[in-house]
């Protein structure tokens, strides 16, 4: 009977240990998927504004050859 509590101290021993490890994994995890969702919004702003110039240029291109040819 002592032998049976001893091991089921140990096996909850183990479990909170178990449990304090997640914790802490999970916290990681949560600063981590923080962080990622701060550098994919940074990376989504940035190509937009790419995006955004580009577009310009391009609008700008027409008027240029528009110019060239009545010159």
């Amino acid at each position: 009977m002592i032998t049976d509590f001893h091991n089921l101290s140990e096996k909850i021993g183990q479990l909170a240990d178990l449990t304090q490890s997640l914790r802490s994994e999970n916290a990681d995890l949560r600063l981590k998927a923080v962080s990622l969702a701060a550098e994919n919004a940074e990376l989504t702003r940035r190509m937009q504004e790419a995006h955004d110039r580009v577009a310009a240029l391009l609008e700008q291109i027409p008027a240029q050859e528009k110019d060239e040819e009545t010159a």
